[in-house]
């Protein structure tokens, strides 16, 4: 009855601890190589100077990675060039017959984009999921041709332009919209469309040479390599955990007012009855539960073994099974044996500490087998039996 009691007591300050730890369910990228993909894309760009100039291809490289289902870090790289109209003669004074000048001019672009996946972030990870719907945005350095120099004179209403062809870098910001398309679980179709503001090609010659716009659509495909891959957290359910510690309550309450009981009617029990007194020292199977991934004892382990040690001393005859487990679902098959097999070797060595002899024990870690109990983070455990 002492031995039931102690193991209630023992397992209820246990679960105490895991519902303090209050996991959450997130998911993470657990290898720095995981969840990294690239993309290429066409599509088409168009500069807002001066009023919409006649859009042009563009081609895009990326390469980034999802730090989490919801958040994830690229860098693109896009360009060719760009077209700029001049409709009015405003920058161009070509000719005294021309009404409309077109020029393309050589353009790059660098962009770096913080991404962040709506779908995940108020739908919940869901692998299978097919669209997703995502922003973006960053910093933005464009490289491109002058094209044209102000020189500060005027011909009638044009501004005098020189062309040059050097190359300017210009940095602002841009932002946009993402819709993905899961083909499979390595490869998506993605349609974007981004907005961009920098300073002005034409500088102060144009009426927006702080802010230059340009605005473009490209349809692309983008390869995880290895497919992506999260890891939760944490698996504790504190729903199943308070379940747990409301049935040890009552288990407990039920042993107390059987020991109660029990020594009531010792008390009236005649002197010569003494194999029950020694029946009650004997240990039974006792857990000493442990946190992922760790094999170090705390303060609630410590005091068990303690106890545990008592029993074990005052029963030198017997012999006993230290045996360390882990979760099936958490970490690799190899990795798993090792820790159980720490596991095991900690509560030996501290049951040894404590008085016990060697000849007592024998401990042995059995990995992640299959699961005992019903509840990943109980499988976390080294059971003395």
């Amino acid at each position: 009855m002492k031995a039931k009691f102690l193991t209630l007591s023992i397992l209820l300050a246990g679960s105490c601890v895991l519902a303090n730890a209050q996991e959450k369910k997130n998911y993470y990228t657990k290898k720095a190589s995981d969840n990294i993909f690239v993309g290429v894309g066409i599509g088409g760009m168009s500069v807002l100077n001066g009023g919409l100039n006649t859009p042009t291809m563009n081609f895009n490289l990326q390469i980034g990675k999802y730090i989490t289902p919801t958040w994830g870090v690229r860098g693109e790289v896009s360009g060719l060039w760009q077209s700029l109209d001049d409709q009015d003669n405003t920058y161009f004074d070509k000719s005294a017959n021309s009404e409309y000048h077109k020029y393309c001019k050589k353009f790059g672009e660098i962009n770096l984009d913080a991404m962040l996946n709506l779908t995940t972030l108020f739908g919940g990870y869901n692998p299978n999921r097919v669209v997703d719907f995502y922003l973006f945005a960053g910093p933005t350095m464009n490289l491109a041709s002058k094209g044209t120099e102000f020189t500060g004179g005027m011909v009638g209403d044009a501004y005098q332009l020189a062309e040059n062809d050097d190359i300017k870098a210009r940095f602002g910001a841009t932002a946009g919209l993402g819709l993905g398309f899961n083909l499979n679980k390595k490869l998506a179709l993605n349609v974007e469309g981004r907005f961009g503001v920098t300073p002005s090609i034409f500088g102060d010659a144009s009426d927006c040479r702080k802010a230059e716009a340009t605005a473009r659509v490209n349809v692309g495909l983008t390869y995880t390599f290895g497919g992506k891959k999260f890891v939760k957290v944490s698996d504790i359910d504190e729903d199943a955990i308070n379940a747990e510690i409301n049935r040890y309550r009552s288990e407990l309450a039920q042993a107390q007012a059987d020991l109660a009981n029990c020594k009531n009617s010792l008390a009236n029990m005649k002197p010569e009855v003494k194999e029950v007194v020694k029946e009650i020292q004997t240990a039974g199977p006792r857990a000493i539960f442990f946190k992922i991934g760790s094999a170090r004892l705390d303060d609630y382990g410590k005091v068990n073994i303690q106890l545990a040690a008592k029993i074990l001393k005052a029963n030198p005859d017997k012999k006993y099974k230290v045996a360390g487990y882990c979760d099936k679902a958490t970490g690799s098959a190899a990795y798993n044996k090792k820790l159980s097999e720490k596991r095991a070797q900690v509560v030996y060595d501290a049951l040894i500490a404590e008085g016990v002899d060697k000849d007592q024990l024998e401990f042995v870690g059995f990995g992640g087998t299959e699961n005992m109990f019903s509840k990943n983070y109980l499988n976390r455990v080294v059971i003395l039996e």
